[in-house]
């Protein structure tokens, strides 16, 4: 038996095109595209401009069941999906999020898909690519700079030290940086305060950036970013600090959506990536946008489960966009079903049918809260070698048995050919009329019955338990006008509930929210529970331990 290539190895064997020529099968303009070297390019906002009167193709919103820590392979069945409609004759475009150093360099992996469907040139999409996220930290650490500086220079707006909410950032898991202290050495060193570190995904700024609708909405979102409050316990603003038009200076060409391209020449635009667990967990309005004035289909893709990325994607990111999907992907894989009927990480290659279908509960339940948006669902079980028929068969047989439909997908081995029979599914699907999109919440219910509705409705819990500072904040946000925003929760990806061990469907659990924070540049209230970090630590063994260069530049051990 041939060794299985790494993803790797399978993307340094692809023959790119010029970035230039996928462009230019776009139909796109010289001028719509600043390329970035032969095989990437930053696209010209004014494509939104010049396209604003063309419909819209239909969107695809691609998620999953709660992952394992390995990830199930999401961001490949979106690539995939994406290649397998040009196979059978459709224009599509896949819309990802960029990739963050934290766990390309920590657990998880990269962000590019894998084996036959992944989008290239992967090496440096995983690594710096075109410099977004390194303009997100600058203007991010600036903005904390400001903040300390302005202290330092006698405090016109009375800012409270003890309450300074803008943290530092950096795009790392340094579980070191999480609680701080700055200011040290004496009165020419800055004032002495805490601080911290959060990653940089997590930052409002990255927020801020995906949810603007252009340069000027980025310059009032990022005005409105409330950063501390004075000693009279009022916000204060980054429009009062009067550093709103530096920061989207610095922001100005990594709004710009990224152009590159799939294994297999299909268009790709990657851009933008707040994680779904601490934040929204979607690429950019402007590149879903874009992507939509181009493609016939758009296949795009929220993180982790659909509890959190597709949950957020349908509540927040939908409002910010003007447009609600036309179909929903719910990725499955059998190991990770097997996990939720009780099978230990190391267990999960072993035929187990049983456990199986013991876990299909948390695919039902994903199922159900898709559903309640008044959306199509269909189900794709990402297939891995380690399958076998009789598991896969528990799967389609409980579809079956449910109205649910369920197809198999090959798109790791076999690129777009392994995902036909999905595209196929979903043309299919998409020429009945589309339904009328029904929102979990109003914007206008309180803020308690926002966060109760997630919580009962999508993770299926039977209630939710404030903390005492969580009421305060909720009190105080309501007095300074922000009762109306959606909610962003935080919290554990492997569990529907906010407990990561709690596997399966489980019943009978409270979600704990600890705390609130006010993201008003971006547009939400964030609802911390559990435990969930805004600034992830590194595993005992993390994947750089694999990574090294060779002596031509070539990367080495990256996936």
């Amino acid at each position: 038996m041939s060794q299985i290539k790494s993803d790797l190895e399978i993307a340094f064997d692809a023959k790119m095109e010029k970035i230039s020529k996928i462009a230019e099968d776009m139909n796109l303009f010289e001028e719509d595209v600043e390329n970035y070297g032969h095989y990437k390019a930053k696209l010209s906002l004014s494509i939104l401009d010049r396209l604003k009167n063309q419909d819209d193709g239909k969107l695809i919103l691609v998620t999953s069941i709660n992952p394992t820590p390995a990830g199930e392979g999401k961001s490949t069945v979106t690539v995939g999906l994406a290649q397998a409609f040009h196979k059978i004759g459709k224009n599509a475009i896949v819309a990802l999020r960029e990739p963050s150093l934290g766990p390309t360099m920590g657990v998880k992996g990269g962000a590019t898909g894998g084996g036959y469907s992944q989008v290239l040139p992967m090496d440096d999409i995983n690594l710096h690519f075109n410099g977004d996220i390194h303009a997100i930290t600058t203007a991010n650490n600036a903005l904390a700079a400001f903040i300390d500086n302005h202290i330092q220079q006698g405090n016109e707006l009375e800012i409270d030290v003890r309450r300074i909410t803008w943290k530092r950032v950096v795009d790392l898991n340094d579980r070191a940086l999480r609680n701080i202290i700055i200011g040290l050495g004496g009165p020419t060193q800055g004032v002495p305060r805490e601080d911290g570190f959060d990653i940089t995904v997590a930052s409002e700024i990255m927020a801020v950036l995906c949810l603007a609708s252009s340069i000027q909405d980025l310059k009032e979102r990022l005005k409105r970013i409330v950063v501390a409050y004075t000693i009279h316990k009022t916000p204060v603003t980054v429009g009062d600090l009067n550093v709103h038009g530096a920061l989207t200076l610095l922001l100005k060409d990594a709004i710009k959506p990224n152009l590159v391209q799939t294994i297999e020449h299909t268009p790709a635009i990657i851009h933008g990536g707040p994680f779904a667990n601490i934040a929204h967990g979607c690429n950019s309005v402007i590149a879903t946008k874009m992507a939509l004035k181009l493609g016939e289909y758009v296949v795009t893709e929220a993180g982790f489960g659909a509890d959190l990325g597709a949950e957020k994607f349908l509540n927040i990111k939908t409002r910010a966009l003007g447009v609600t999907p036309d179909a929903v992907v719910i990725v499955a894989t059998i190991r990770a079903l097997k996990m939720h009927g009780g099978v230990h990480k190391t267990e999960l290659t072993n035929e187990n049918a049983e456990a199986v279908k013991a876990g299909i509960g948390n695919l039902e339940k994903h199922v159900d809260s898709v559903r309640k948006f008044n959306v199509p669902a269909i189900v794709a079980i990402n297939k891995f070698i380690t399958d076998t028929e009789d598991e896969i068969n528990v799967l389609k047989q409980w579809g079956q048995e449910n109205g649910v439909n369920i197809v198999l997908t090959e798109v790791w081995e076999h690129g777009g050919s392994g995902g036909v029979e999905l595209a196929e599914s979903l043309v299919s699907l998409l020429k009945n009329p589309k339904e009328k999109f029904n929102y979990l919440y109003e914007l206008s219910d309180s803020i308690e019955d926002k966060i109760i509705k997630i919580a009962k409705e999508i993770y299926g819990a039977d209630g939710v338990n404030f903390s005492p500072k969580a009421k305060k904040q909720i009190i105080e946000f309501n007095e300074n006008g922000w009762g109306d925003l959606p909610i962003c929760m935080a919290k554990s990806q492997y569990s529907l509930s906010d407990q990561p061990n709690l596997l399966g469907r489980p019943t009978g659990f409270k979600v704990e929210i600890r705390e609130l924070k006010a993201s008003i540049g971006a547009g939400f209230i964030v609802a911390l529970t559990g435990n969930v970090l805004t600034m992830p630590g590194l595993p005992k063994k993390p994947a750089a331990l694999n990574m090294d260069v060779d002596e031509l530049g070539r990367p080495q051990g990256l996936f």
